[in-house]
């Protein structure tokens, strides 16, 4: 049974892979002719959905091709301007008329802004086929080091998650599609974001419409809910740890002050 399951998860991962490498697709990201201005009605188009931000979500292997239909110079950074580049795409550069290209290999969230316009900001988020994305649960748990990115299958969307460190929990709230039949949600779970096994609570209720799949990076949960469903609470048995690297650093540097500190106080007495 255990090589019949294996077998079909590795077709269907193959099957993935081919889909998103023969249905690549590349979108054109424009900036117009005034977007170097902060008064500017808006500073991007965007061809894939017609809105007026740099905001743009597409599949791994998809290609972004940012333009620049304006007189001034511009420049594509990933990263945030409070923490500057990341390295991962850009241009310091691009000139009127010019364009810059990226494709991007794998999934996940990532921000970009110029650094010489930084109103311009916006953000290109890479999902799996038919997998949407929850960004940077767990940022503001913590030592604020760890983040991650949790994929989910839903009919609807999952806007944001809280942690509670003290119940070993992420609450989720659920925005449903009426319109849908299909109200199961599939949720891939990063083991070192959350561990398994887990309780589930729908709505405050405990729910035992659920199956586990445990794996040695990601938790698969998938979890039956209705139309009605509002509120989802995931209990594990860990959850990201309080102390992160930086934590630990700081507390051995205090430690080791403090004990320098009583090492020359008993020095002066002798």
């Amino acid at each position: 049974m255990n090589k019949v399951y294996f077998v079909f998860i590795m077709g269907a991962l193959i099957s993935i892979q081919l889909f998103e490498s023969v249905y690549a697709t590349t979108y054109d990201i424009n900036m117009p002719s005034g977007s170097s201005s902060p008064d500017a009605p808006y500073f991007w188009q965007n061809e894939k959905t017609g809105a007026a931000t740099g905001d743009i979500e597409i599949l791994v292997g998809d290609t972004i091709v940012w333009k620049n239909g304006g007189q001034a110079i511009h420049a594509i950074e990933s990263g945030t301007i409070e923490d500057g580049p990341d390295g991962v795409f850009g241009v310091t550069d691009l000139d009127p008329g010019e364009f810059y290209k990226f494709t991007f290999p794998e999934k996940g969230r990532f921000p970009y802004y110029c650094f010489i316009h930084p109103w311009m900001i916006g953000v290109v988020t890479v999902t799996n086929v038919g997998y949407k994305i929850i960004p940077d649960i767990g940022k503001n748990t913590g030592d604020g080091l760890s983040s991650f990115n949790v994929d989910y299958q839903y009919s609807g969307i999952i806007p944001n998650a809280r942690i509670n460190e003290e119940q070993k929990s992420i609450t989720f709230q659920l925005e449903s599609d009426a319109k849908s039949i299909d109200h199961n949600l599939m949720m891939l779970l990063p083991s070192e974001l959350i561990e398994g096994p887990f309780v589930i609570f729908v709505d405050d209720k405990k729910s035992l419409d659920f199956e586990y799949i445990p794996g040695d990076d990601v938790n698969t949960i998938e979890i039956e809910l209705s139309d009605t469903s509002k509120v989802l609470t995931i209990v594990g048995t860990k959850i990201i740890p309080e102390f992160g690297v930086l934590s630990i650093i700081v507390l051995g540097v205090a430690i080791t002050s403090i004990i320098f500190i009583q090492k020359s106080r008993v020095n002066l007495t002798l």
